[in-house]
């Protein structure tokens, strides 16, 4: 016996259940299911019917189901994104309000220890004011200790397994600390079920929109349909690639103990990166009449090889191993 049904908010529970029971289940990507153009009718009992009839034809994408650990974590990891998210807005909410009161940080970069120092000085006439930044700073100071909590509950698990092995290593890569690499580790899982980098990369949505026919081609914007949390980590990662090719403290601390191989394919991976976001920042294109060229919307310096760098990474024993040195610090 078989059975499928689409990945939905119930989660993996009844695929665990039935899978106890010897039922052989497959989670269904909704996203990947065929549909007639001209189908308008939707049921619960249409649904069901072709969701049968392609099971049987073999024209289902199923999912891999994450295992309770793998779950667990992934869940706590996406609550930190939420406190993140809650912690810039509430940042955004009271810099608001101090810049519709002319009061202006004169420092520079906000948010900072100097920034919070000065916070402490700024002082309102109007009682109602005074309340209103009461308020906005205690909301604020709630968030930073709830992501300080949740950092707290996450950290022991860069060193646990099933994730310690994928996290030391990803961790050797520039811009993927171990908060990074345990997002990565808990979003993927397995980083063997991709057999190239463009399927990889389909998975974050960071592949271009393509509407070609005939002889014209014409490519858009990124996809954006695939998982949002492991293609915000990445992006947010590639954005470390804007500098000079180089081994920091933090980097050499995490790269300390790993092999050879693991260390060389980061230096190249690093090299490349730093200079394929050049190369995109020296191009222009022409920009309306009246106004400078800006630099060109590039792709996200992330792909071709760096999926099969990733995958011998946190599975070296499976993939053939590098090659090259570790290189020394360019300062040293």
């Amino acid at each position: 016996m078989r059975a499928c049904y689409e990945a939905g908010p119930t989660g993996y529970e009844l695929h665990r259940l039935l899978t106890g029971l010897g039922v052989r289940c497959e989670v269904i990507a909704p996203s990947l299911i065929p549909k007639a153009a001209g189908d308008r009718v939707k049921t619960d009992r249409r649904d069901a019917g072709r969701l049968a009839r392609l099971l049987r034809a073999g024209e289902l994408t199923a999912i891999r189901v994450p295992t309770p650990t793998e779950e667990a974590v992934r869940d706590l990891c996406r609550a930190r994104a939420d406190v993140v998210e809650d912690q810039r807005r509430a940042r955004q909410r009271l810099g608001k309000f101090l810049l519709r009161h002319g009061v202006v940080y004169p420092g520079g970069r906000a948010w900072t220890v100097s920034y919070y120092q000065w916070l402490d000085q700024v002082r309102f006439a109007e009682r109602a004011l005074i309340e209103t930044f009461r308020h906005y700073r205690a909301i604020l100071a709630e968030r930073d200790a709830a992501l300080t909590a949740i950092d707290a509950d996450l950290r022991p698990w860069c060193a646990r397994d099933p994730f310690a092995a994928q996290v030391r290593r990803l961790a050797c890569y520039r811009g993927v600390a171990e908060l990074a690499g345990l997002t990565f580790a808990t979003e993927v899982c397995d980083w063997r079920r991709f057999p190239s980098a463009p399927s990889f990369m389909a998975f974050t949505g960071l592949i271009p929109s393509e509407y070609s026919s005939g002889g014209s081609q014409h490519r858009g914007h990124i996809t954006h349909a695939g998982n949002e949390h492991l293609r915000t980590q990445l992006v947010e990662s590639a954005w470390t690639y804007r500098y000079c090719a180089q081994i920091g403290r933090g980097l050499a601390r995490r790269q300390a103990g790993n092999p050879p191989q693991t260390l060389a394919r980061s230096w190249a991976a690093q090299r490349r990166l730093c200079a394929r976001y050049r190369r995109l920042a020296a191009q222009t294109r022409p920009h309306r009449r009246g106004h400078r060229d800006r630099p060109r919307a590039g792709r996200v310096p992330l792909g071709r090889n760096d999926r099969g760098r990733l995958t011998m990474t946190t599975h070296p024993a499976g993939t053939p191993a590098g090659s090259g040195h570790h290189p020394r610090h360019p300062n040293t």
